[in-house]
């Protein structure tokens, strides 16, 4: 028999039927000589410091357990999960089971889900390797015809496994030397601690900003307007305006380009999420759950992916796709689609651009979840316009003089509209000039003196931090380089997140901004933690140990190298009071009216009268969250796929005396 095991039990659901296994078991199904099991994601994860020995254990934390750097890298099963991972364990050392067959997601993550518990579970039976971007059975059919053997993923492992322990060398050294040195609890990441930089740096440049004030000169033209250069000097603008005024205007240069702007290309992950928070305000994470939950219900190729393009052996469906997406959202094509645009063979290493799937023609989209429906449909909507024609116009630009002064006017026609007919987002005005020549006169110009000032640096959306995620540390490189960035398309909606979590960001409407708390802790931490380029560095070493370009072993040894030196040159207690105590409240008992403070485990009551909060429905809040039910506001968050919205009033009689509250929830 043949041993199929899923990240997830949607994931299982979605094989079993495509190979027989209909046969339902406690933990698996079965028939037609397959077994299909499950993951629940992390059944198996990295041992935490405490319990690898009783040095690292003891509290407090104290500088002489530092450096923490595992000679064997150990591993636990999740409490929640040993059920399934005994069940796991049995069926990878079953004797009828002679192949077992990887069907985690096709990523890093995937691959050490898998590669974690089959370890742990001791077996050496022969692995293959299902490697899909569709849950489609079409897809799913393809794939069990062409699986590659399991040593073939050897260095997607090797990344996966190097970037978790990175992760946990740089995160738990980091922060118990960090806590220890400035007496305060910290929270240190490899990753986290960068972004976190950078958007305390854009409020500081926000703050710090003084605004210039500049002036122009505008020659009213009768049917345009032409504009000077910026004037820092009021008198020079004064002096222009008035010796231009009522004067003779003459064209002295028209330069006319037919200019044209390509189709969008597909959706990655991280462009993906960019476009829905701009356009519905979705965070990272809510935006990679929706696609999630629609890539589990076969409406959706693959989320986690880093490509723009398909392959060249994908042009039919890509055809087939966009005919289902006409059919069944009425977004057409503009011209002859070209589907030349969106392949590019070289572009695409493990999974393809994310697009609709042709199941989306016998589904009804509008028992979906809203959230669902939108992304969807931005999907749908990007694949027309990247096949659609190419958006062409006429730019115009006019140099006009008036008393040895010099002034500009531009303009454009729309010569064909293209994929921006389609669109919605992208403005398409024209703003055209009168057909004007060389030594054309406008005789009594009106001239104004206009009034201007710079504008601050804008606050950091989810749209705009994802994008400096993604391109942070690719100043010196030129484009043919792998991108290097902050995290990686599959792992930065949780960085943001983890930040949110540990109270160092808040979100107010789309903008993004650090807290004291985060602030603070930007402030004390060295460049070297803090560095976006480094991290970015190594985020790049982490690729090329997955394409077989560079060595693990060296990586971490750089990782571990850069570890000890820190904690050589920061182990002594800072007393200057930088890093105050952070313990300002968050509203009032709804139980004794005391101040609700947050701790090391959770929210609680100063004036100890018993009230402690951490979780709604398995769901830690933030700061920011419970601030907002104190304050009788509702708040929300997403839960595979869907929307639940948790109400204020829950916290003022429903407080039942011990350590939680009765939440009632609205869907």
């Amino acid at each position: 028999m043949k041993l199929i095991i899923a990240e997830k039990p949607s994931v299982a659901r979605a094989i079993a039927p495509v190979v027989g296994a209909n046969s339902k078991n406690n933990g698996y199904t079965e028939g037609n000589g397959y077994i299909v099991s499950w993951c629940f994601g992390h059944l198996v994860g990295l041992l935490y410091p405490d319990d690898y020995c009783g040095e690292w254990a003891k509290k407090p934390w104290n500088f002489s357990q530092l450096p923490m750097i595992p000679d064997n890298w150990k591993f636990k099963v999740s409490k929640d999960c040993r059920e399934q991972f005994d069940i796991l364990k049995s069926l990878l050392n079953d004797g009828r089971v002679e192949q077992i067959i990887c069907a985690t997601d096709a990523d890093r993550e995937g691959e050490c889900i898998f590669r974690y518990v089959y370890n742990l579970s001791g077996s050496n039976k022969p692995v293959k390797r299902l490697w899909v971007s569709s849950l489609e059975e079409t897809a799913i059919t393809q794939g069990l015809a062409n699986l590659k053997d399991g040593f073939e993923y050897n260095n997607l492992y090797d990344a996966g496994f190097s970037r978790a322990k990175a992760d946990w060398i740089v995160g738990m050294n980091g922060s118990r030397l960090f806590s220890v040195r400035y007496k305060n609890p910290l929270n240190i990441g490899r990753v986290q601690t960068p972004t976190l930089a950078m958007i305390v740096k854009r409020d500081k440049d926000i703050k710090n900003f003084v605004k210039q004030k500049f002036f122009t000169v505008d020659l009213n033209l009768g049917e345009f307007k032409a504009i000077s250069e910026c004037i820092d000097n009021e008198n020079k603008a004064d002096e222009i305006t008035v010796i231009c005024n009522g004067k003779t205007a003459t064209v002295a240069d028209v330069n006319k380009e037919i200019k044209t702007i390509n189709p969008p290309k597909l959706f990655d992950l991280t462009s993906l999420q960019r476009q829905a928070n701009k356009q519905f305000g979705y965070t990272a994470q809510q935006t990679l759950d929706y696609l999630q939950s629609l890539y589990e219900g076969k409406l959706a190729t693959y989320p986690r992916t880093d490509s723009e393009y398909i392959t060249d052996d994908m042009e039919q469906t890509a055809i087939d796709v966009s005919n289902s997406v006409a059919n069944t959202f009425g977004f057409t094509v503009v011209g002859q689609p070209n589907i030349k645009r969106i392949i590019n063979n070289k572009k695409v290493t493990g999974h393809h651009a994310i697009l609709p799937t042709v199941n989306i023609a016998n589904t009804n989209l509008n028992e979906l979840p809203e959230g669902q429906q939108n992304i969807l449909k931005i999907i749908a909507l990007r694949l027309v316009c990247a096949i659609s024609e190419p958006h062409k116009y006429e730019s115009v630009k006019a140099t006009i003089t008036c008393e040895n002064n010099s002034f500009s006017a531009s303009g454009k026609s729309i010569l064909q509209n293209g994929w921006k007919s389609i669109e919605t987002d992208d403005d398409t005005n024209e703003t055209k000039l009168p057909n004007l020549t060389v030594g054309q006169t406008f005789e009594y110009v009106v001239a104004e003196k206009s009034e201007h000032f710079t504008a601050p640096p804008k606050a950091f959306t989810e749209d705009t931090l994802l994008s400096a995620m993604e391109h942070a540390g690719q100043e010196e490189y030129n484009e043919e380089t792998e991108k290097k960035g902050l995290g990686t398309p599959a792992t930065r909606a949780g960085i943001i997140e983890a930040l949110s979590k540990h109270g160092y960001i808040e979100r107010k409407g789309k903008k993004i901004s650090a807290t004291e708390k985060g602030t603070q802790l930007v402030e004390v931490v060295p460049e070297e933690i803090k560095s976006a380029k480094l991290t970015a560095d190594w985020e790049m070493k982490l690729q090329q140990i997955e394409h077989g370009e560079y060595s693990a072993y060296s990586f971490m040894n750089e990782i571990e190298q850069f570890v000890k030196n820190i904690c050589t040159t920061y182990a002594i207690v800072d007393n200057s009071g930088k890093f105050t105590n952070n313990t300002s409240s968050l509203g009032k008992c709804p139980k004794c009216g005391g101040e609700v403070v947050k701790g090391k485990y959770g929210f609680y009551c100063k004036s100890k009268c018993g009230m402690f909060l951490n979780k709604v429905y398995g769901k830690e809040l933030t700061e920011n969250q419970l601030k907002n039910l104190l304050d009788g506001k509702e708040i929300s968050y997403i839960s595979n796929g869907r929307k639940t919205t948790v109400l204020p009033e829950i916290i003022e009689n429903n407080y039942n005396g011990k350590t939680n509250y009765q939440w009632k929830t609205k869907k």
